[in-house]
């Protein structure tokens, strides 16, 4: 197997990284961008959710890119592009500028994870990709994470704009180092052919079958896929928007508080976003199907999740903080089987990045709800928290629901003859069964 694979993820681990600290900055700085430029809560909310309209847009667009021109060439268009609107953010005067920028970084921004799960699918063997999907979506609480106390940093010392040229900076430096690096395993010269052949050994190498990417939006796999990332993104987005917001506002975080304390939770998604992919994998080559190893995986996490809504009826902030930290690390467990699911069952290898722009597309409408709702109920209430996060928290349990229920068995669809994933799986042990 080739030993670059992980190399080309942890690259893109870096790149998802780079995406979260460019999104990430804006939930940090918003309380002083606020002040700065008169901005109110529920406009607040808006300016934030404004970032995913786009973003959502443009994942099947950039899925379909991506599978048409290759990873190599359309992941360094979108790195360029979100980060030049990252940086441009530092010269915003108003609100409606701040808007229009927002809607430009979500178009360059959404081709960072249909590319990535394009890498995994090219890079590693079906039994190894729950942990390159965990590996490179860990990137997302890294970013979040390191975003805190760096931005609060620079804040504190130069101003919030400088925060955004930084963040901007990032971007450019990987791009070169990508565009060197990377190629597919097929033409890279330090992949050797008994590498390659080995690779594809443990790949598929024939498509189950060929079809559009709306005949596989006829299938309700494809649909619980789209419904239950919608529901874990939506405890997600409360963290890469309001968190920061609800530490200062609930709780009186300081900016040191905020850059110090404020990094736990994104500390304890890291090695959570491993340690789900890992064990999806652990028990499919201990003999439990696909469907099972994926299934306890998604489902567990999500259902973990849901004390969030806890935090919201404790005064304590050593609690508040502990409950947040579980909560948002049982969703970056869960994130990991979800990056694992375009390539399990996608019809065709050349419509993985398709499909993960699909559920993609689907999943970060949750960052328009959750931004603007809980702005909106934030102004509303006079700044109290419980409603949002008693809100998201159930968001928790249907997305486990989607994931048991609505998603059939893991395995490539049929785009012709019966609609695969038909039958609801993981209802009993007899969803395992021994290689």
């Amino acid at each position: 197997m080739p030993r670059l694979r992980w190399l080309m993820i942890v690259l893109c681990f870096f790149a998802t990284t780079i995406n979260y600290i460019d999104r990430a900055t804006i939930a940090v700085a918003a309380p002083f961008m606020a002040r700065a430029l008169h901005i109110s809560p529920a406009t607040l909310g808006f300016l934030l959710g404004g970032f995913f309209w786009t973003y959502a847009i443009m994942q099947l667009p950039f899925g379909l890119l991506i599978d048409r021109i290759g990873v190599r060439v359309s992941y360094a268009i979108a790195v360029l592009w979100w980060s030049a609107c990252t940086a441009l953010t530092a010269l915003v005067g108003g609100p409606a500028v701040l808007f229009i920028l927002r809607l430009a970084l979500g178009i360059g921004e959404a081709g960072s994870y249909p590319a990535n799960s394009k890498v995994a699918a090219l890079w590693f063997p079906k039994t190894e990709r729950g942990i390159a999907a965990g590996i490179f979506d860990s990137g997302s609480r890294a970013g979040a994470t390191i975003s805190l106390p760096v931005v609060a940093f620079l804040i504190a010392e130069f101003g919030w704009r400088l925060a955004f040229v930084a963040a901007g900076a990032m971007g450019l430096v990987w791009t070169v180092i990508w565009c060197l690096a990377y190629r597919d395993p097929a033409v890279h010269r330090g992949v050797s052919p008994r590498q390659l052949a080995t690779l594809r050994a443990a790949q598929p190498t024939e498509p189950h079958s060929r079809g559009s990417w709306r005949a596989m939006l006829r299938h309700r796999t494809v649909w619980g896929m789209m419904l239950g990332f919608f529901c874990a993104n939506f405890v997600f987005y409360f963290y890469a928007t309001w968190f920061p917001t609800y530490l200062v506002q609930a709780h009186g975080f300081s900016l040191r508080d905020l850059g110090v304390i404020g990094m736990i939770p994104g500390l304890a998604s890291i090695p959570a976003a491993w340690l789900g992919g890992w064990t999806s994998d652990r028990l499919q080559r201990a003999g439990w199907s696909l469907t099972a190893a994926r299934k306890v995986c998604l489902v567990g996490g999500l259902l973990v999740s849901s004390c969030i809504a806890l935090s919201a009826f404790v005064q304590s902030t050593t609690i508040c903080v502990a409950l947040l930290s579980v909560s948002f690390a049982s969703i970056a467990f869960t994130g990991a089987n979800i990056w694992s699911l375009p390539s399990d069952v996608a019809p065709d290898p050349g419509q993985v990045a398709a499909l993960s722009g699909i559920q993609n597309s689907a999943a970060n409408i949750a960052g328009i709800v959750t931004s603007g709702f809980t702005g909106i109920m934030v102004g509303l209430t006079h700044g109290s928290f419980i409603v949002p996060l008693c809100v998201t928290g159930g968001f928790s349990i249907l997305g486990a629901a989607s994931y048991l229920l609505v998603v059939g068995r893991i395995e490539p669809l049929a785009l012709h003859g019966a609609a695969a994933g038909s039958a609801i799986a993981l209802s009993s042990a007899s969803t395992v069964h021994h290689a």
